[in-house]
């Protein structure tokens, strides 16, 4: 692995307060000063870009294993690396679920290879089914570094708390997909469209009061808490109030919340199905804004590969969308050149605010950090499903103007993307 040396860079790093030209060295896969670049260095012209710590995703389905015909760990990184996404974590919904030591294993073995790092979410109940608690010491022997029964709730009230105690102590976080299970099982946001299509709704108060159950339970027992994919405005009021009482929570957001409306599912088209569904303009306006105030600290993508036809039916089709490749793209259009947050800003809602939140050595461009960075440009392009890496192709973007482009990125050092 040769040493790489980029020349005349615009640099954005928020955990180091860069926002300037400069270059920037890498030797032996972690940061050095570019004072003392000298030998074999491969010389990359950064003029015209700009460069940031690569992108942690806090939310992703690699499907691997047990559902690679819709991604595999390999393939799901290779999508990452395109998007400017150097690590990411990903959920425990595999087949068998990863609710043991040897899925784990799997998992960390498999990603070696990789063209991200890739931590692993071990399940805090078995088969994810809420009642029957995992042995949370072994999975983290394995390691695991973060606790999820992602795409379901924990329906044992008792088991979930346990769950965060034990995560406190050992020092990951439980990230928690709120939803009351006796509330939802609706396709599509409740409400006009889903009047408008014939389709049973999800009400907002599905997600409302898993995400009340979730906050009361770590101000109760004063332990954190991490809410996926908020999509609601009460919940993001919630948090909000939640966060000025001293409760340990911290939230994500998705980039479809950031850019698109419920009105979306008019098309027919399932590609624009997931869950939390796609809500009402009032809704996307209150993502942005809790963005902006600090109440949501990360973007992640909820990135869920299906195959052409599981998304053929748009009633029957399952949940969930990619996201990983358009990530960046999308939330830099919407809130970049919408003039709602700086570059900077951005990037530490996609970077170092998610490295914090997993506790991984991420999100910055200190000299002897790891060397994972993205290199990208102000430029205007069209989501084409086709042209993106990942094994499935069902983006809810397709056809999107969107206005930046990562044009390399750079993991441990290696040069792991390339646009061409």
């Amino acid at each position: 692995m040769a040493d790489i040396l980029i020349k005349n860079v615009y640099i954005i790093d928020p955990d180091n307060n860069t926002n300037n030209m400069g270059d920037i060295f890498i030797k032996n896969g972690v940061f050095a000063d570019p004072e003392t670049a000298e030998g074999n260095v491969e010389i990359i012209n950064g003029s015209g870009l700009k460069a940031a710590p690569g992108l942690v995703d806090l939310h992703v389905h690699l499907r691997d294993p047990g559902q690679t015909d819709k991604e595999d760990i390999l393939s799901g990184c290779r999508a990452a690396a395109a998007g400017g996404v150097t690590s990411l974590l990903a959920m425990p919904n595999t087949v068998p679920t990863v609710d043991s030591p040897g899925t784990v294993e799997y998992i960390k073995n498999k990603a070696k290879d990789a063209d991200a790092h890739v931590y692993v979410v071990g399940s805090i109940t078995k088969g994810l089914g809420g009642h029957e608690a995992t042995d949370i010491d072994a999975l983290y022997e394995a390691g695991i570094d973060a606790l999820s029964d992602d795409g379901r709730p924990v329906l044992d009230t008792s088991i979930m708390v346990k769950a965060m105690q034990k995560a406190a102590e050992l020092n990951i976080p439980v990230t928690a997909h709120c939803e009351d299970p006796y509330l939802a099982g609706g396709k599509v946001n409740e409400g006009d469209i889903s009047v408008q299509l014939g389709i049973k709704g999800m009400p907002r108060a599905a997600e409302d009061a898993g995400t009340a159950r979730e906050l009361s339970l770590a101000a109760a027992y004063d332990v954190p808490i991490h809410i996926c994919h908020v999509s609601t405005c009460t919940s993001a009021n919630m948090i909000r109030d939640a966060k000025k009482a001293g409760v340990k929570v911290t939230a994500e957001t998705a980039p479809h919340y950031l850019m698109l409306t419920e009105q979306e599912l008019l098309k027919k088209d399932a590609d624009y199905r997931m869950n939390p569904p796609l809500r009402t303009e009032r809704d996307r306006l209150a993502m942005i804004e809790a963005l902006k105030d600090g109440t949501i600290d990360a973007i992640a993508t909820d990135h869920a590969p299906h195959t052409p036809d599981e998304k053929a039916d748009f009633e029957n089709a399952p949940n969930g969308s990619i996201g990983m490749e358009t990530s960046f793209a999308a939330a830099y259009t919407v809130l970049v050149k919408g003039g709602v947050m700086s570059e900077g800003e951005l990037i530490q809602k996609m970077s170092c605010n998610p490295a914090a939140i997993l506790g991984i050595p991420a999100g910055t461009m200190y000299i002897g950090a790891p060397a994972d960075l993205f290199l990208y440009k102000e430029e205007e392009w069209t989501v084409d499903p086709e042209k993106l890496h990942g094994k499935s192709k069902n983006t809810p973007f397709k056809g999107i103007r969107m206005y930046a482009k990562v044009k390399m990125t750079i993991c441990g050092g290696k040069i792991v993307y390339r646009d061409q």
